[in-house]
């Protein structure tokens, strides 16, 4: 049983007759006819009583009438959703990204995402890149920005560079400056400094730890275990100074020292299955977040 034959058949139902239904359906009429007679065959029973100049329907047409309304209707909902989400009017998208990008690019991001496809709802997972790595690999995430080179390979996923990130120091603005006049910090100056750590697991917290061992020395932690507004807090409340993103830095209201030459920096990327296609919804937000990356360098 197709849909064109129930189509041919509802329109002479509603027609009863043969060629303004071939008319109504842009069918030639024994095209039309012969789609009917397959119909009928298939079913086992006749639909129409053909008498010239009056068409009626059967026992079995009347039956089959409202069940081929209904299927023609189940049909077209069905065109229509799969297009609302194919034309991105409708839709989900699961972006997973570290909490301190989540402090920073995300939101504005996601903004311009929502502004020009309001439909389509948005789920978003905030963890550490490993975590980030493993939800993609189950299918839990769409998309998902990422700090690299990761620590692990991970052979099934898709990455792109996206941006190199500074990485600056925070301290609180009525304290003493790190680094006294100097206006630039190196990773030695860290040595015995009171830090003011994230929890483990974070990419921050890895990052700098690695910065302070390569450097010869352990980190000194006065607070630990935060996520990123409880760091710029612990901050703000003088419990220690604290390594974060530039872009975290910018928006937080704290003193800004940054690195001397070569300086700090994180690698973000995009990050996607690599054994399937990105849904449109995720290219959609890759492409304004690229967007928006080259209109801040601008």
């Amino acid at each position: 049983m197709q849909l064109q034959q129930l189509r041919y058949f509802t329109a002479v139902a509603d027609t009863r007759h043969f060629t303004r239904a071939a008319e109504r359906e842009h069918v030639a009429q024994p095209s039309l006819s012969q789609q009917i007679r397959a119909l009928e065959r298939e079913l086992g029973a006749e639909l129409f009583h053909r008498a010239r100049g009056h068409i009626t329907l059967t026992d079995a047409g009347e039956t089959l009438l409202p069940l081929a309304r209904r299927i023609l209707a189940d049909a077209e909902t069905a065109r229509r959703e799969v297009q609302e989400v194919a034309q991105l009017r409708r839709g989900r998208l699961r972006l997973g990204a570290p909490p301190s990008l989540c402090a920073s690019l995300v939101p504005d991001v996601l903004s311009a995402f929502h502004a020009t496809y309001p439909g389509v709802d948005l789920i978003v997972t905030e963890d550490g890149s490993q975590d980030l790595v493993r939800a993609l690999a189950d299918g839990a995430l769409d998309l998902a920005l990422i700090i690299t080179p990761l620590p692990v390979q991970a052979p099934a996923l898709a990455t792109s560079d996206l941006l190199r990130e500074e990485l600056v120091v925070v301290s609180a603005p009525d304290r003493p400056a790190p680094v006294g006049r100097r206006t630039r910090i190196r990773v030695e100056d860290l040595r015995g400094r009171p830090l003011a750590m994230f929890r483990r697991g974070y990419d921050l917290r890895e990052f700098t730890t690695a910065a302070c061992r390569a450097a010869g020395f352990e980190p000194t932690f006065t607070v630990e275990g935060g996520e990123m507004d409880a760091v710029l807090g612990f901050v703000r409340a003088g419990l220690g100074i604290a390594v974060v993103p530039s872009m975290v830095a910018e928006r937080s209201g704290l003193r800004i020292t940054r690195f001397a030459t070569p300086g700090m920096h994180r690698v973000i990327s995009v990050a996607h299955r690599g054994d399937v296609s990105p849904p449109r919804a995720a290219r959609e937000l890759e492409r304004i977040l690229l967007d928006h990356l080259d209109l801040g360098k601008s």
